[in-house]
């Protein structure tokens, strides 16, 4: 397997990473802990993943996919062999959107970014993210294949700065080592 130095981080990752998204729909925990073995087995090191999954995203299911890692963390003792990044799910203003989730209170404010990345270190049992994204920008933005994206004035959402500030409150806490966003206009 070859690796290579994700951006401007310490993080050498592997060219091929593990997506997480089916576990706890598609694939079952039993599915999740042998597709891990086998990708470490292969080399394979950055496991990616988000509270909101698996998708499609459901009540009953959301935060699955980060618990079959955590029981996989749990058995195999093996979390300074991965490069582990999750998300935090962004504001739920589309149809279908992930409204159960903290009650529908996904934006990236404080409480919100605590609560969130707390969540996802309780189910992944772990004390540490190596990579932290923001799933999507708490503004109106073009995601998951929207194309031809006109400007929306959007007051509500939280100022990029805010977050940014307790993102590095929670690098300086040690629960996360870097951060970054997922799904993002090229132009921002």
């Amino acid at each position: 397997m070859n690796y290579r130095t994700l951006g401007n981080t310490d993080l050498k990752v592997s060219l091929i990473g593990l997506g997480t998204m089916t576990w706890g729909h598609q694939n079952s925990e039993q599915d999740a802990h042998q597709q891990l073995d086998l990708a470490l087995d292969h080399g394979v090191n950055l496991v990616d993943t988000a509270e909101m999954y698996p998708t499609p995203t459901h009540a009953e299911t959301w935060g699955s996919t980060e618990r079959f890692i955590g029981t996989w963390l749990a058995r195999t003792g093996r979390r300074a062999d991965i490069v582990l990044a999750s998300k935090i799910v962004g504001p739920a203003r589309q149809p279908g959107g992930a409204t159960h989730i903290r009650e529908g209170l996904t934006r990236h404010d404080r409480a919100n970014i605590v609560a969130a990345l707390d969540g996802s270190l309780k189910r992944l049992q772990t004390d540490y993210l190596d990579l932290y994204q923001l799933h999507w920008p708490d503004r109106t933005t073009n995601i998951f294949g929207q194309r031809e994206y006109p400007y929306v004035d959007d007051p509500q959402a939280i100022a990029i700065g805010e977050t940014l500030s307790v993102l590095a409150e929670q690098v300086k806490a040690g629960k996360i080592r870097h951060i970054g966003v997922s799904n993002e206009t090229p132009w921002g």
